[in-house]
C-alpha cells in the first residue's frame, strides 16, 4: 500500500512541476495542454488515493473532475480554433 501513496505523491509533483508551464507557457495551446495534464494527473492521483483508503468516493470526484477537464479541453480547442 506504501506504493500507491508514493505514485500518488509522484503524481502531485509532476503536477506542480506543470505550473510552470501553465504559467510561462508561449502560447495558448502550451497552457491549454499543461492543465489538462495537471487534471489528468490529479485524477490519477485521487483513483490511487481511492484505492489506499478503499472509499469509493474519490474514484467519483475523479471521475466528475475528468468529465469537466474534458469538456475544458474541447471549449479550450474550439475557442482557439475561432468557432466558439
Amino acid at each position: 500500500m506504501n506504493e500507491l501513496i508514493f505514485f500518488a505523491i509522484c503524481f502531485v509533483v509532476l503536477a506542480l512541476t506543470l505550473l510552470y508551464r501553465l504559467i510561462k507557457g508561449p502560447s495558448v495551446a502550451d497552457r491549454a495542454v499543461a492543465a489538462d495534464s495537471i487534471d489528468i494527473l490529479a485524477d490519477m492521483a485521487l483513483i490511487l488515493f481511492a484505492l489506499f483508503s478503499g472509499r469509493g468516493i474519490y474514484l467519483d470526484i475523479a471521475l466528475v473532475t475528468a468529465v469537466l477537464g474534458f469538456i475544458g479541453s474541447v471549449l479550450v480547442a474550439r475557442y482557439l480554433e475561432g468557432r466558439l
